[in-house]
């Protein structure tokens, strides 16, 4: 059954908003070509979608040559303003950027240690408001949150989880509640996986597992171009997972005893102590992990033993996770893994071909720890954009 006339007509716009979002300000010739459509229809189309706003004239192609087709037509990056939070045991990091993604304010609060739930949720509030301010007068339109935990796939909400701050709920609820804008919440390492496939190491594939390795240990399944979620929210929590080389046994409450006491950032320290790495201020943490998997080439013979040793436990992850889905593709990513970059996702490679008949590939993360926020934007761009290029949006 042939599409109506407006049903046509939507399609056609959006095709056309699409394809400047992807290539740039183009002519209406150049919509012509790459749509396939008549020149009157895309004539149609351009009067439509200024008319509606959305697209404006931002140039033309040539000095010499003039006429409806030698002005570039754009979006209208100003119509709507999107955020993006990146919400951490002790941090909220925020940035706002226009329609197009482009950063036009961020910041950064640290949230203390025994701060109570309505204080720091007021502190975290507060960021995003006085971030938006200076990012101009264009209202919120959609809000992409990133934060540890897991997300109810039905009602995608934050869920309550041990060992998380309780503020993190309370954010999220106050934002739902206060905001005129669509406030979108993903686990933190999905976020990752979505920001590394659309502008990062992932970026030629369409199936791939992406392990985050930071102060805790996560993983972001990708099939075919979509993030699955499991039946409750928790498909990647491979802190839980049961490995060898651990005392006891993970809990439903507890992650020690599996992935995590071997891959966590206060593993990696330990490990590094193990071999003589330095760990600066002494204090194991996230930073510090990172540090030393960065100052392990300069090490000698004691860095090399620290990465092959470090190589051995991340491998043991990697194969459960290729063993149940032969991704063919692990990013390991997150701060700890760009650290390790193109040497440690090597060795995880060459153990991982010994270990599992599968043939998988290992890449280092190119987006580092800046991927939530990068995935949180990429969220709530898309989501502003299915609504303002939407029919009547």
């Amino acid at each position: 059954m042939p599409a109506s006339p407006s049903t046509a007509r939507a399609i056609n716009d959006r095709l056309a908003l699409q394809l400047l979002q992807q290539h740039g300000p183009l002519t209406a010739t150049q919509l012509k070509t790459l749509t396939g459509l008549s020149r009157p229809t895309v004539a149609d189309l351009v009067e439509r979608l200024q008319g509606a706003g959305l697209i404006h004239v931002v140039g033309e192609s040539g000095a010499v040559r003039r006429g409806p087709n030698a002005k570039l037509y754009g979006i209208v990056a100003d119509r709507a303003h999107l955020a993006a939070l990146d919400v951490r045991t002790g941090s909220v990091s925020v940035v706002v950027a226009d329609l197009l993604g482009a950063t036009l304010a961020e910041a950064t609060l640290p949230i203390a240690d025994g701060t109570g739930t309505g204080p720091a949720v007021e502190q975290a509030v507060a960021l995003l408001e006085r971030t938006a301010r200076e990012a101009g007068s264009v209202p919120l339109h959609s809000v992409g949150i990133g934060a540890p935990g897991l997300i109810d796939p039905a009602t995608g909400e934050l869920r309550d989880s041990s060992g998380l701050p309780a503020w993190h709920r309370g954010l999220v609820r106050v934002l739902q509640q206060r905001l005129p804008a669509t406030v979108l919440v993903e686990n933190e390492t999905n976020l990752a996986a979505v920001a590394e496939h659309r502008a990062g190491a992932a970026l030629d594939r369409e199936t791939f597992v992406l392990i985050w390795l930071g102060q805790g240990i996560g993983a972001a399944v990708m099939l075919d171009g979509k993030l699955r979620q499991g039946a409750s929210g928790g498909a990647g929590e491979i802190g839980f997972l049961p490995v060898p080389g651990v005392a006891g046994l993970p809990s439903a409450v507890d992650c020690e005893g599996g992935f995590f006491s071997l891959a966590g950032s206060a593993a990696v320290c330990e490990l590094a102590a193990h071999h003589g790495i330095e760990l600066p201020g002494g204090v194991a943490s996230e930073a510090a992990a990172v540090a030393a998997v960065r100052a392990a080439p300069a090490a000698d013979e004691r860095g090399e033993r620290f990465l092959n040793e470090l190589a051995d436990r991340l491998t043991l992850g990697a194969a459960a996770v290729v063993s149940v889905l032969d991704p063919g593709c692990v990013l390991l990513a997150g701060a700890v893994g760009e650290a390790g970059g193109a040497p440690l996702a090597a060795r995880v490679e060459e153990r991982l071909a010994l270990m599992s008949p599968l043939r998988t590939e290992v890449r280092a993360g190119s987006l580092g720890d800046g991927a939530v926020l990068r995935g949180a934007l990429l969220t709530a761009r898309d989501a502003a954009q299915d609504a303002l290029f939407a029919p009547g949006g």
